[in-house]
């Protein structure tokens, strides 16, 4: 996972756009009274207390391993019902059989993500459920333009080295993937992809999404001047990757995958 801060504040000007997703995925969970639900990559926990709301009898957990999602995902916090707790997804084990595990957009800072899918079926209930969803816009010009800048000379100069992952997108599978995954781990599998037409408004507002997300870790390693420089340069691109529309609107689309498994009672 990617140790740069994530800032609340920022990834969430969007929140109705990425809460869209997490609605939809979990419309496709078809579990009645779960007792235990887990959410990996919980964020600001705004999205997880929509599971207390759902399942009102459910033990629920959100683990992040950013603090400063969690911080603000304590304000959500019921305790013995609605907690959250430092962890990195791709440690995380159950201490006891899940009946709904969620990972939403998180999966792919992880590489090779399939094997810890699997392992994650593994600690299901019988009756239970695993939902994910991840970005698969790996190919959009919001990632191909700061790839191509990365890879520079200028800024391939500048850049500390990291790893693969900087663009989350060195572990994304096809949806053929996935459905593979799950089923190899003995679950019933429902897997779909979207693309998402987002009506952005303001300037620069292909910028601002990003922001809070792909570009986030490679500002990270950058001096302050050096970043200023960067996102000058990537706005620029994006502007005339998505050009704004007569009317001051412009449209950014967004293509996510989504998986859920089912394992049998």
């Amino acid at each position: 996972m990617q140790s740069a801060a994530w800032d609340p504040t920022t990834y969430l000007r969007f929140a109705g756009e990425r809460g869209r997703p997490f609605a939809e995925l979990l419309s496709r969970i078809h579990a009645d009274a779960p007792r235990v639900v887990v959410d990996l990559g919980c964020g600001d926990g705004s999205a997880t207390a929509t599971l207390a709301q759902r399942w009102p009898d459910a033990r629920i957990t959100g683990v992040d391993s950013s603090l400063s999602m969690l911080e603000a995902a304590a304000a959500h916090a019921v305790p013995g019902r609605l907690e959250f707790a430092a962890g990195d997804v791709g440690d995380w084990c159950p201490d006891e059989p899940v009946d709904v595990l969620v990972s939403n957009a998180v999966l792919h800072w992880v590489p090779g993500h399939g094997e810890l899918i699997t392992r994650w079926a593994g600690g299901l209930a019988p009756g239970g459920w695993l939902a994910l969803q991840v970005p698969g816009n790996q190919g959009a010009p919001t990632h191909a333009l700061l790839a191509a800048l990365v890879a520079s000379p200028t800024w391939a100069a500048r850049l500390a080295p990291g790893d693969d992952t900087v663009l989350g997108c060195a572990a994304i599978l096809d949806p053929s993937g996935y459905l593979d995954v799950l089923t190899a781990a003995g679950l019933s599998a429902d897997v779909w992809e979207a693309t998402y037409f987002h009506v952005l408004t303001g300037e620069d507002p292909v910028l601002r999404w990003v922001s809070g997300t792909v570009l986030r870790p490679v500002l990270a390693r950058l001096s302050p001047i050096h970043a200023e420089e960067l996102t000058a340069e990537y706005a620029a691109a994006l502007r005339a990757a998505y050009p704004e529309r007569p009317d001051g609107t412009t449209v950014l689309p967004f293509r996510r995958v989504f998986a859920v498994g089912h394992r049998a009672a």
